[in-house]
């Protein structure tokens, strides 16, 4: 499939790309939802709908095409598993936003997603419609995640590390319980939507944690921040 609105693009390739359309690519085995889905992306005059596949050699295929934006996959295709896909997309769109768009909540394939390159996991039963602005906010940098999923993944971070908290050295810990799991989940690389995300709060909220903790550590960055911490014994080792 080709974006009409792209065919005007001018050669120069300095239109700003606020003004492109988001390119969606997506990999659904059920063909009723992947109809209605199709519908919701076309209908969008800021999205452009490059590809679409049912299977697994189905969504391999469409890497021999123009890189998209957003590639929507489902885990479950008769002819094996949407991971492969999702790997596949890391190494040959790295610059491409891979949601996931499956009934599976099981751990194992949550981090295995996640692992292979995934920026959001959401379960079926939300509306296109629904889809579709979740399309635009993994675009725009985001990291959509169903509530039960995010839930699961607070918690495994949680028992690997988290709850690990070693008591201050001196006095009471100058940092809150939150602001604790904040600078934890950051320690372990996740980005501020991320964690927003994963503790089911705004970005603003999250950003407001980061400054409170800059101030009460008295420091300027995330690796003064990660130190200090370290340092009086408020972060696992």
């Amino acid at each position: 499939m080709t974006c009409p609105q792209l065919l005007a693009a001018p050669s120069s390739a300095l239109v700003d790309a606020e003004l492109r359309p988001i390119r969606v690519a997506i990999v659904e085995e059920d063909a009723e939802f992947l109809v209605e889905l199709c519908q919701a992306v076309n209908a969008m005059p800021d999205m452009c709908l490059t590809g679409v596949a049912t299977t697994r050699a189905g969504a391999l295929a469409l890497f021999d095409d123009t890189p998209v934006d957003v590639l929507l996959v489902d885990l479950r295709l008769s002819d094996g598993s949407g991971i492969d896909v999702i790997r596949t997309a890391a190494r040959l769109w790295p610059g491409c936003n891979v949601m996931v768009s499956t009934t599976l909540t099981d751990e194992q394939h949550v981090m295995h997603s996640i692992e292979a390159g995934a920026a959001g996991y959401l379960l079926k039963g939300l509306s296109p419609a629904r889809l579709v602005d979740e399309i635009r906010s993994v675009a725009s940098g985001g990291s959509p995640i169903s509530p039960i999923i995010a839930r699961q993944l607070l918690a495994r971070l949680r028992s690997s590390g988290i709850q690990s908290v070693k008591p201050a050295t001196t006095g009471g810990s100058p940092l809150s319980g939150r602001e604790k799991e904040v600078l934890e989940l950051i320690t372990k690389g996740f980005k501020a939507h991320e964690v927003a995300a994963l503790m089911q709060l705004s970005p603003f909220t999250v950003k407001t944690f980061v400054r409170r903790i800059y101030s009460k550590l008295n420091v300027t960055s995330k690796a003064e921040a990660i130190y200090e911490a370290r340092t009086l014994g408020l972060l696992a080792s």
